[in-house]
């Protein structure tokens, strides 16, 4: 009976503890929390989305979940479910204060989310630790000059929404796939490539002063339909793209996220000094507008610092309760 009794108490404590309610809560509503940044980075141009889910450290299992949607639905549902509600709420919340922010200081606006982006390296890098291989290296120096070589791309005459012929409804669909990058490939923007084909602005217009006030409906819901089949096409054939990529060649794919991350940052500024050329003018007179530029590139570096120690101290206490 004793060794009955003990090997009964030696199983109850082999056996895993559930999880807590309130770890579960905090894990639900902090990737709700990241998901609204990566939303806020499709609407600046030069920004990616791949990029920011990278830097809070979670790409892989953004890029993972997307790509098993299929096979593991259920599980991929939920953990895209708080993302995906965080994109929406980013975007919602935070469109029109960003526009008004790109329309009227736009270096101080992006230099928030360039102090951001490179405060948040330390997490990608942790992955790259030891010395790398030639090739490894070059993988980084090319993705690098991929992102960086954007930006000097010309930019198309912008396209009338309003006027599209059938073949435009297709092309919508392609576009979307290309938009779909922002959130998938780390450093490449989305957005910025939408720039440069004249999609970016006529889009903007179009949900800020058509479709959200109800005017011209039925081509504002068909232009976005369009999109959105775009999107999600390109969700999943990207992730699947990635995914290989991350299993096959982790270290070589980590290096390419660096150089992506790294060459969108000169992309970004080009883009808003090409978009936002009349507001800029007030940069060359005013010692407030660098000295508001240095104390948000300053914010943004250190509240990325914090998540990226945040997430480490997260991930310490989960292995050490697993344990």
């Amino acid at each position: 009976m004793e060794e009955r009794s003990t090997l009964n108490s030696t199983e109850e404590k082999e056996q895993p503890l559930p999880p807590k309610k309130g770890g579960a809560t905090l894990s639900f509503l902090t990737d709700i929390a990241r998901g609204a940044a990566i939303g806020v980075a499709f609407i600046i141009p030069g920004f990616s989305g791949g990029s920011v889910a990278a830097i809070l450290g979670i790409y892989e299992k953004l890029v993972g979940a997307i790509a098993d949607i299929f096979k593991t639905f259920k599980k991929s549902f939920f953990t895209l479910l708080p993302i995906a509600i965080g994109m929406l709420l980013g975007v919602a919340a935070l469109i029109f204060p960003i526009q008004w922010g790109l329309r009227h200081y736009p270096i101080p606006t992006v230099t928030l989310f360039v102090g951001l982006a490179l405060g948040g390296l330390p997490s990608v890098t942790e992955k790259v630790k030891g010395k790398p291989s030639p090739w490894q290296i070059v993988a980084g120096v090319l993705a690098l000059g991929v992102a960086a070589a954007l930006s000097f791309l010309p930019l198309a005459g912008e396209v009338d929404l309003f006027a599209l012929k059938w073949w435009g409804y297709l092309l919508l669909i392609v576009i979307g796939i290309v938009g779909s990058c922002a959130l998938v490939v780390p450093g490449i923007s989305g957005s910025m490539l939408l720039l440069i084909f004249g999609y970016y602005n006529p889009i903007v217009d179009m949900l800020l002063n058509h479709l959200l006030r109800g005017d011209q409906i039925g081509i504002c819901l068909a232009v976005f339909a369009c999109l959105g089949v775009g999107i999600v096409v390109g969700f999943f054939a990207i992730s699947l793209l990635m995914k290989f990529l991350l299993k096959k060649f982790p270290k070589a794919t980590h290096f390419a996220i660096i150089g992506f991350i790294v060459g969108s940052v000169p992309a970004v500024y080009a883009s808003t000094i090409r978009e936002s050329s009349e507001a800029l003018s007030v940069l060359y007179s005013s010692p407030l507008y660098w000295i508001a530029a240095v104390c948000l590139f300053a914010i943004g570096l250190g509240l990325s610092l914090l998540l990226v120690v945040y997430a480490k101290k997260s991930k310490k206490q989960n292995t050490e309760g697993e344990k």
